[in-house]
C-alpha cells in the first residue's frame, strides 16, 4: 500500500515485481554512473585551461565513446528482454479468473467454478468502516489463494479499461472484443489495491480493484461459503 510523500515502489508481492524492483535498480545504478561521468566531464572542461591535443583529436578516444555506449545498453536490453518474456508466460496456472471491465466497476467470474462470479463496485465515502482506504475499496473482493499461480483474463464491454494492481506487477488493458491474459503469483497473503490505469470516462478514477490473496484452505471456504449463496 502506497502512503503520503512515498518516493520510490510499493513493496513487492509477487515474484515478477521482484525482477522488476531489481531491474530498475540495476538500471538506475548505469543512469547514476553515466550522470556522475557526463557531469565530472563538464566540470573539468569547463574549470581547466590545460588541453591535450591526443584527447581532442584520438582515434582512441573515438572508439570507447562508440564502443563503450553500446555496451551500456546492452547491459540494459539483456535483463529488460528477459523480464518481457517473464511477464508473457503462463506456467500451468492453478485457477482462472476473467476480469471485464464495465463503466464504472468490474466483475469478476471463476471459470473454473460454475456461475462463480460477482460485480465489485468502490464503496462510497459515506459507507466506509474504520480502517477502509477512500476510493480504493470495494464491496466484492477477488479472493485467490497465495502461492499458487493465477491466470487473469481481461476484457471490457464497452470502452478501454486497464486491470492494474502496481504491487502485484501487474497491469493489463481491456480492450472491448479482445480477450487479453496476464498471470501473478503472490508470494504472501495480504490485500492488495489497484485502480483502472485507462481513461474511461466520467468516473475512472472510481473503479478500485482489491484482491485479497489468503491461504488455500481459507480459500476453499470461501468458495464453499460463496457457491452455496448462489
Amino acid at each position: 500500500m502506497a502512503h503520503p510523500q512515498q518516493l520510490g515502489f510499493q513493496d513487492a508481492t509477487s515474484p515478477l515485481m521482484e525482477e522488476l524492483l531489481h531491474f530498475h535498480d540495476h538500471a538506475l545504478m548505469i543512469v547514476y554512473l553515466i550522470s556522475a561521468f557526463v557531469l565530472y566531464i563538464i566540470v573539468a572542461m569547463v574549470t581547466t585551461k590545460i588541453y591535450d591535443k591526443y584527447i581532442l583529436d584520438s582515434q582512441e578516444i573515438e572508439i570507447i565513446w562508440t564502443v563503450l555506449p553500446a555496451v551500456i545498453l546492452i547491459m540494459i536490453a539483456l535483463p529488460s528482454l528477459r523480464i518481457l518474456y517473464i511477464m508473457d508466460e503462463v506456467n500451468d496456472p492453478h485457477l482462472t479468473v476473467k476480469a471485464m471491465g464495465h463503466q464504472w466497476y468490474w466483475s469478476y467470474e471463476y471459470t473454473d467454478y460454475e456461475e462463480l462470479g460477482f460485480d465489485s463496485y468502490m464503496i462510497p465515502t459515506q459507507d466506509l468502516m474504520p480502517g477502509q482506504f477512500r476510493l480504493l475499496e470495494t464491496d466484492h473482493r477477488m479472493v485467490v489463494p497465495v502461492e499458487s499461480p493465477i491466470r487473469v483474463l481481461v476484457s471490457a464491454e464497452d470502452v478501454l479499461h486497464s486491470w492494474a494492481v502496481p504491487t502485484l506487477g501487474v497491469k493489463m488493458d481491456a480492450v472491448p472484443g479482445r480477450l487479453n491474459q496476464t498471470a501473478f503469483i503472490t508470494s504472501r497473503p495480504g490485500v492488495f489495491y489497484g485502480q483502472c490505469s485507462e481513461i474511461c470516462g466520467a468516473n475512472h478514477s472510481f473503479m478500485p480493484i482489491v484482491v485479497e490473496a489468503v491461504l488455500l484452505e481459507t480459500f476453499e471456504n470461501w468458495l464453499s461459503v460463496s457457491l452455496q449463496d448462489l
